[in-house]
């Protein structure tokens, strides 16, 4: 029974981030990146820009921002050298979220993940039937308001009351206030294992589950020690012909083959499937390509 288990092939894709005219990797390079959102242009840290910069010193200057590192583990403060309003709204195809600076190196969006937010959106529409979809350590949601717009029931879950308000803000700046969007914070593990108790099962599940972070009663998540459990208990809730599942991890020791075969055994039950790989930026500077996170994603397959 367990040779069947086996993944003998693994399809790697990386994938480059949709292209968007209010975003652009301008250049990297020294551990940093220079990126454009809309009028504004930061700099951030970059551990796999390891190359040197392909731009001078001089066009690095005309950046309105940078994150300046301190000895804490992600830790550090902005430094504003340019003019800089406290938000502005970014839009990417009629999906619209407010940016800040704040005490992070975040500012409310990861762009290289926007292939996700298509590839949702395309899975939900070629399902032609109703849908729910679980948006797990959601974060400002685009990925929900994605899931939302092509016309699935979304409940979005993050540890943050503030970035909940966030994502809600959001969703009434991309015009999309009456798509049922269920906000909500709490523990992500927690969460999904009262909707087991409940019997509420989703068609998709998004998972983006940070290295290390804290539920919003002190509860601590650990990537490694508690990923298998919520894999797990996702399974539990999903219904007998799921859509999708995709999952992205940032900063952490895991390869994408790791992903890849977590999210198969998630999925083994199911007629599908899984790709995985990379995410990756490409500048506009060198044409370099900077990879930012490990995937893996499972679909459907349907009977034609």
């Amino acid at each position: 029974m367990m040779a069947k288990r086996i993944t003998r092939n693994i399809p790697q894709m990386t994938l480059l981030a949709s292209p968007w005219e209010e975003y652009e990797l301008l250049d990297s390079g020294n551990g940093l990146k220079l990126e454009r959102f809309g009028r504004y242009r930061l700099i951030r840290p970059e551990a796999e820009a390891i190359w040197s910069p392909a731009w001078s010193e001089s066009k690095w200057k005309t950046a309105n921002a940078r994150f300046v590192t301190s000895d804490e583990l992600h830790g550090g403060h902005w430094e504003i050298m340019d003019e800089l309003p406290k938000r502005w709204l970014v839009s990417y195809k009629g999906l619209k979220v407010w940016m800040q600076t704040g005490g992070s190196r975040q500012i409310g969006v990861f762009p290289e993940q926007s292939d996700h937010w298509d590839w949702i959106e395309e899975q939900i529409d070629r399902a032609k039937r109703p849908n729910k979809v679980l948006n797990l350590f959601g974060y400002t949601g685009l990925a929900s308001l994605a899931a939302a717009s092509a016309g699935a029931h979304v409940t979005h879950v993050d540890a943050s009351r503030k970035v909940v308000e966030w994502a809600k803000e959001n969703q009434m700046a991309s015009g999309l206030a009456e798509k049922p969007i269920r906000w909500l914070v709490d523990d992500a593990l927690k969460f999904v294992h009262r909707e087991a108790r409940r019997k509420s099962f989703y068609d998709g599940i998004i998972l983006d589950p940070p290295k290390f972070g804290r539920g919003p009663k002190g509860e601590v998540w650990e990537f490694y020690k508690l990923i298998p459990e919520l894999l797990d208990a996702c399974k539990s809730i999903l219904t007998p012909q799921p859509l999708f599942v995709v999952m992205t991890a940032y900063a952490v020791k895991a390869s994408s083959v790791t992903l890849h075969q977590a999210v198969a055994e998630m999925m083994f039950a199911h007629r599908g499937r899984v790709t995985s790989g990379e995410l990756v930026l490409r500048e506009k500077s060198a044409g370099r390509f900077l990879s930012t996170a490990i995937y893996a994603r499972w679909s459907a397959k349907f009977k034609s």
